[in-house]
């Protein structure tokens, strides 16, 4: 391996290499990996829907085992209507708030990353 004593002479070998001519969408090929992001395969208001209607899901499915499932059962339209009136307690108003609002913020994260492309939003 040869050293080189000043960057003349580097510079010079390294001008002297044959090299080939990039590929003419180069430009393109690099602004696609690295600043465009890839859309999302569902809308925003589509992730928040299904994050609320899980969340709506898992708190029904918590509410009618904490009462049992044989109210649930037994007399469905009661127990979901009783299910249904726990919406106008203050502390579950902040917990339904809060979720929505969680639900909200994470469903506005870019969490699908194409292989090659960037978090960053197109400027």
């Amino acid at each position: 391996m040869k050293s080189y004593e000043s960057d003349d002479e580097l510079d010079r070998a390294l001008f002297a290499l044959e090299l080939d001519e990039p590929p003419a969408d180069l430009r393109a090929q690099i602004l696609a990996a690295t600043i465009y992001r890839a859309p999302l395969p569902v809308r925003a208001w589509e992730s928040t829907a299904i994050g609320l209607l899980v969340a709506f899901v898992v708190w029904l499915a918590i509410v009618a085992f904490q009462g049992g499932t044989a109210p649930l059962i037994a007399d469905g339209a009661e127990a979901l209507s009783q299910a249904f009136g726990q919406f106008a307690r203050l502390d579950v108003l902040f917990w339904i708030s809060l979720g929505a609002s969680a639900a909200f913020w994470i469903s506005q994260l870019n969490l699908i990353v194409a292989p090659g492309a960037s978090r960053t939003i197109r400027r």
